[in-house]
């Protein structure tokens, strides 16, 4: 996926001209930044709400894909040809083990493996216990779980790590706290991540950020990974959906310009998500099956494409907060 030269700079200027006009004129940037890349994750996030807007933990959808309200689950897992995925080595370190609709990333290191959130807990055992084994990896190196945010599509199967593995689970002080008043499988409380944090295993150190909006501590993490033994940079966004409270939507939008900051600097050049539509892996991981040796690898964007993922996410998110004036 290639990006014309200067895209970032016309949004940035968009962005000067508008700082005062209407919610429609945040959703113009938010395309412009969108181009053909972030589509999806375009039309998810500056979709206009229904009248009663999201409730909290996200946008339209998100409550099916969480359980019941209050944070129940759903009753009885739904049938596995409508979510199973197989595994796919995506760098030399970093594996995609996730459903059709939901990710986790895991990390390879010298010491062991971090996975990046845990889906549902009717499919963790499948598609990462199971997919760690095709491909001739181990799920019992499993030494750490990153939970970004505490719905039933991430936080779910990290009580199977817990209980199978012994894997220490991470997440927000504050979601933990919001886990602890929801209902339904969910991991025992573990490890508090702080912001800023390293969290080093072996030869590699991920670096966790709290980024509430989508959640009161949702986590977005910098991981780095190679390709044929040369170093990239991936961010992870932790929680994309929007809530319909000015609260929130103001954290939000605070935590996108602070990791869109953050990405620059570090000069992160590839963008993940916890969810296979925003980040292309619908697309990025068949390519990867087909690919030719010496080719590129699809989820290599550059650091203006990374910055304008998280630009669409904080234009977005400014339109449905001016709405509620």
């Amino acid at each position: 996926m290639k990006i014309a030269l200067g895209l970032l700079m016309a949004v940035s200027l968009l962005a000067s001209q508008t700082a005062n006009d209407p919610p429609d004129a945040h959703v113009a940037i938010a395309k412009t930044a969108a181009g053909d890349d972030y589509s999806n994750l375009f039309n998810f996030l500056c979709a206009v709400p229904a009248a009663r807007g999201g409730g909290p933990g996200g946008a339209p959808g998100a409550a099916a894909a969480r359980g019941t309200p209050g944070g129940g689950q759903r009753q009885g897992p739904p049938d596995r040809s409508t979510w199973y995925a197989e595994p796919v080595k995506v760098f030399d370190n970093l594996y995609f083990l996730g459903q059709t609709e939901y990710s986790v990333w895991a990390v390879m290191t010298s010491e062991g493996i971090i996975a990046i959130d845990t889906i549902f807990d009717y499919s963790v055992e499948e598609e990462v216990a199971g997919g760690l084994k095709k491909l001739g990896l181990d799920p019992a190196t499993i030494k750490y779980a990153v939970v970004t945010h505490p719905h039933p599509d991430h936080h779910g199967g990290a009580r199977f790590l817990q209980d199978r593995y012994g894997a220490r689970v991470f997440m927000c002080a504050a979601d933990w706290d919001f886990l602890d008043r929801t209902t339904g499988t969910k991991p025992k409380r573990d490890m508090v991540a702080a912001d800023g944090q390293k969290l080093t295993l072996g030869d590699t150190t991920l670096t966790l950020y709290i980024t509430p909006g989508h959640t009161p501590g949702t986590l977005s993490v910098l991981i780095p990974v190679k390709e044929n033994g040369k170093p990239h940079l991936a961010a992870l966004w932790g929680g994309t959906g929007l809530n319909a409270d000015r609260d929130s939507l103001q954290a939000y939008i605070r935590s996108a310009q602070r990791f869109n900051e953050i990405v620059r600097q570090a000069g992160a050049d590839i963008i993940l998500s916890n969810h296979t539509d925003w980040d292309r892996s619908k697309i990025n991981l068949p390519l990867l099956s087909k690919r030719a040796t010496g080719s590129s690898n699809p989820y290599v964007v550059g650091n203006e494409s990374v910055r304008r993922y998280l630009k669409v996410a904080e234009e977005c998110a400014t339109s449905r907060l001016m709405r509620l004036n």
